[in-house]
């Protein structure tokens, strides 16, 4: 992109916000491993900045194994003590228990006959929402169709899941098209 005053406002804070702005951020994906790590990655957010995540994602990509939903779900509390020692993760208990959690609940989707991305993709019928938004203040922090998202997924046992989590899980994975209509990603976007 050539034009640095025509994407996102909020991506322009540093090199690795640009790049993920312009190379993943509302692009549809339906890969299993990197939808679990966007809701993982989302819910370590909490509280924080997204900058904080990203500069942390790769150490989690290794602490985590590579996002395997099969091999976190077996984690001990004794690997779980070991993630809390490493400072190249957020450290929360509560997070890093919760990311566990969130593997054996993938597992049990599976159980139940559900893929992760079919089962997400539902909520909004298996293609992005386009949005469009002119100015950064319009983009909603949550809606009602992340309410229900919200809702399900703490019924089948996710954790930090909350309807804003969802949201931006959503704009992340390209559920919904949230960049801003002068962006040339949402052009991109929008043409599929």
């Amino acid at each position: 992109m050539s034009n640095r005053d025509a994407r996102c406002p909020w991506c322009l804070g540093f090199p690795d916000y640009v790049r993920y702005h312009d190379e993943e951020w509302g692009v549809p994906s339906f890969d299993e491993r990197h939808l679990f790590e966007m809701l993982i990655l989302e819910g370590a957010q909490a509280g924080l900045s997204w900058a904080t995540i990203l500069r942390k994602r790769e150490h989690y990509r290794k602490a985590f194994d590579g996002f395997d939903a099969e091999r976190m779900a077996r984690y001990t509390p004794k690997r779980i003590e070991r993630l809390l020692a490493d400072p190249g993760i957020v450290r929360n208990r509560l997070k890093v228990q919760a990311a566990v959690d969130n593997a054996r609940a993938v597992l049990q989707l599976r159980e139940d006959g559900h893929a992760l991305a079919d089962y997400l993709w539902r909520y909004v019928d298996g293609r992005p929402v386009i949005h469009h938004f002119t100015r950064l203040s319009e983009v909603p922090a949550s809606t009602p169709l992340s309410d229900i998202m919200s809702r399900d997924l703490k019924k089948r046992g996710f954790r930090f899941v909350g309807s804003t989590i969802c949201y931006a899980f959503m704009q992340a994975v390209g559920m919904v098209n949230d960049h801003l209509v002068r962006c040339p990603r949402h052009r991109v976007l929008d043409r599929g």
